[in-house]
């Protein structure tokens, strides 16, 4: 009886710690016609979208979707037939994402970040001492704790800055003295 426990648990532990071989060198296989491939799609964005045959269940009602209005800070539907096209936005939407959510990811690594993470990718996005020397001569160590402090009277250059207009989508905008703000408005209209 122990025997055949240890064969078992012996085969159970190579099952689980068995050494994956990788090999540089392919299997040998026909080249890849990449024409071919392309001239056919295998899928399509109309294929993850709702069947507009078959009526869509009623998970987000009306009272949900002006529930999801105010707190996404969106306006409510000025129409009935407005509301409904919303609805079937949302609707469309959230199929798109459960068959999404569909697709098989067992033994895919989840995606940390977006970047290129090649040799070359990361010597660009590394910050040396040279990138930096220009922001440290921009600086002086004052006071006791002799913490850097940046200079004063030196011009910034805003030429690359994005010219965004902030009270561009504002629905109120009041002046004071202190300068202008934007009203949010809150809680529930009727």
């Amino acid at each position: 009886m122990s025997g055949s426990i240890y064969v078992s648990l012996r085969q159970s532990f190579r099952a689980r710690h068995s050494i994956r071989r990788y090999s540089s060198n392919p299997p040998a296989k026909e080249p890849l016609d990449i024409s071919s491939l392309l001239s056919k799609p295998t899928w399509s964005v109309r294929s993850l979208l709702p069947d507009p045959s078959i009526l869509p269940t009623q998970e987000i009602t009306p009272k949900k979707l002006h529930h999801l209005l105010r707190l996404s800070a969106l306006p409510q539907p000025k129409s009935p037939e407005e509301e409904a096209e919303m609805l079937e936005t949302l609707h469309s939407q959230l199929h798109f994402v459960r068959d999404i959510q569909g697709v098989d990811t067992d033994g895919v690594e989840p995606l940390r970040s977006i970047r290129d993470e090649t040799e070359e990718g990361i010597k660009d996005a590394t910050i040396g001492m040279d990138d930096l020397k220009e922001a440290f001569a921009k600086e002086e160590v004052k006071g006791r704790n002799r913490r850097p402090r940046r200079k004063r009277g030196g011009e910034v250059n805003t030429d690359t800055v994005y010219n965004w207009d902030v009270f561009g989508a504002a629905g109120k905008i009041v002046e004071m003295a202190g300068g202008k703000y934007f009203v949010v408005k809150s809680g529930k209209e009727g």
